[in-house]
């Protein structure tokens, strides 16, 4: 009898839209991918919405996890983490964590060192700055398989002035593509799985530039 697929499953809400996708680890047929735009509705909507992508009865055959970390709404980026922390432990699963301007980067598909930009009003800037991966795949870590590095991590800026100088690259907006994004967070985990990358859940965190405490 020929064994169930493994499944790899994605999540992403790092914006006002949770994206939930699903793909083959043995890369046989096609991604199913889905965005609900919940807002503040997906502590009451996430599970039933990871249920319509993949039914329950198929978790055990899970293989793989991926959760997007970042940065996002405290809330809903918390949410997805802690659901797919408590999965990978649960079904002793490796669980790639990754953020979610690298997924842009990636999809933008940058040729030179780019800020990626997210507008917070009335606080400044989030920004992070993002190149090309090196020509011969070096670099550490997701930089190797995601067409992108991550050169500064994202964190709280006080205006575009104080970015350029940083470093006097371009700007571009961190906008998320919920259904895109959740494209490259799956192949991204699956090169990890075809390399035999460890990915273990516990270092698997939210990004938050801005803090909580001081928000209130």
């Amino acid at each position: 009898m020929t064994p169930p697929p493994r499944w790899l499953l994605a999540l992403h809400s790092s914006s006002a839209e949770l994206g939930v996708g699903v793909r083959r680890l043995d890369g046989g047929g096609s991604d199913r991918i889905a965005s609900f735009p919940l807002g503040r509705d997906l502590s009451n909507q996430l599970l039933s919405c990871v249920e319509q992508v993949l039914p329950p009865a198929h978790w055990p055959e899970l293989g793989r996890l991926a959760v997007a970390t970042g940065p996002g709404g405290f809330t809903g980026t918390r949410l997805t983490v802690v659901m797919a922390r408590t999965l990978a432990q649960q079904l002793q699963l490796p669980l790639d964590g990754v953020g979610s301007f690298l997924l842009v980067a990636r999809r933008l598909g940058l040729n030179e060192p780019t800020w990626l930009v997210q507008e917070l009003p009335r606080r400044g800037l989030v920004a992070g700055l993002y190149g090309p991966e090196p020509p011969l795949g070096g670099g550490a870590g997701g930089g190797e398989i995601s067409g992108a590095v991550e050169l500064l991590t994202p964190r709280l800026h006080a205006d575009a002035s104080s970015l350029a100088a940083i470093h006097p690259a371009p700007r571009r907006s961190a906008e998320v593509e919920v259904a895109a994004d959740v494209a490259e967070l799956l192949a991204i985990a699956q090169l990890a799985h075809q390399g035999g990358q460890p990915a273990p859940w516990q270092p698997v965190l939210p990004l938050y530039p801005t803090s909580p405490v001081e928000a209130s």
